[in-house]
């Protein structure tokens, strides 16, 4: 057995992609997509017509809305070919924005509905800023469910638990990025790796509080680097994982081992954290690295809808 179907025993597997046409290869259970991956494969020459008969369509609409079309046609092709649920960003730009980002969720849903696409198989992703976990918290009373994208750090955890939002997706590859960087020429990476990579160690953190605490918000490793963070995180709720990296598990048959459990979690001595608004912005002010992580990541998701604007106004 190759370890991408051996870490499908303990793992729900999940498609980081906005290339559908790679999906069938790997039989993932879910996908995600953000504008960065729309904006890479709208440049590819499968992609573009999907891109050209979306702005042809809809070219006397807002360019909001059409940003809005485009995202949603391509989860609709997604969920052609995946089973379960596809994740779509509301615009990065909306982030500290909790009345905007709730009103273009709720259109987006209303797109995919209008495509016959029910409403349990599309994740509505806001980043994990406070206005955007409050967004979530008010779509999720809705019945919509969330997936809160750019979280870094612990405190932003726990307040998506408190939102009772349904999904979490903590960057493993870009904690370990500013660590590495911080380090400079004194980064170890044999001593980093595996369990102590520090993206690692940030997850199963955040694991083992949920299940001590029977928090049925689902964690979901993102944003990995190499194999042996994903390896290190079998067990985790979910683990979405890029093609290329898909394709390394996939060729390899060295043993994988469960790493992450509920029952061990459960067992564990961890106190209960509670935020408002105040300790929340307190907490994260005070995390240098996920503080950094955040800013920069609503930064480059923003810039990629702007190009991906601009490829729309010039079709």
């Amino acid at each position: 057995m190759n370890q991408l179907d051996a870490l499908k025993q303990y793992t729900t597997v999940v498609a980081d992609t906005g290339d559908f046409r790679q999906l069938a290869q790997f039989k993932p259970q879910d996908a995600t997509t953000n504008p960065s991956l729309i904006l890479k494969a709208v440049q590819k020459p499968d992609y573009a017509p999907l891109l050209r008969e979306t702005v042809e369509r809809f070219r006397r609409r807002p360019m909001d809305e059409v940003m809005d079309r485009l995202i949603v046609r391509f989860g609709v092709e997604i969920l052609r070919i995946i089973p379960g649920r596809v994740s779509t960003e509301v615009d990065a730009r909306l982030s500290f924005d909790a009345d905007a980002s709730f009103t273009r969720a709720e259109r987006i849903i209303e797109m995919y509905q209008a495509e016959g696409v029910p409403v349990d198989r599309v994740l509505i992703k806001v980043a994990s800023t406070w206005e955007g976990i409050q967004a979530a918290k008010r779509l999720q009373e809705r019945g919509i469910n969330t997936n809160l994208t750019l979280l870094f750090s612990f405190c932003q955890a726990v307040a998506c638990a408190q939102a009772k939002v349904q999904l979490i997706s903590p960057f493993v590859g870009r904690i370990y990025d500013w660590y590495r960087k911080q380090a400079g020429s004194a980064w170890n990476e044999e001593a980093n790796a595996g369990a102590n990579d520090p993206g690692v160690k940030s997850v199963r953190q955040i694991y083992d509080y949920y299940k001590h605490f029977g928090i049925a918000t689902e964690v979901m490793g993102a944003s990995f680097r190499n194999t042996g963070q994903i390896l290190a995180l079998a067990g985790c709720d979910l683990l979405t994982i890029s093609p290329e990296l898909m394709a390394q598990l996939a060729a390899s048959e060295a043993p994988v081992a469960r790493s992450l459990d509920p029952i061990q979690a459960q067992m564990g001595m961890i106190d209960a954290m509670q935020y408002d608004e105040a300790s929340f912005r307190y907490a994260l002010n005070d995390d240098a690295m996920a503080t950094e992580k955040l800013a920069e990541g609503i930064r480059a998701f923003a810039a990629d809808a702007v190009k991906l604007e601009q490829l729309m106004k010039a079709s």
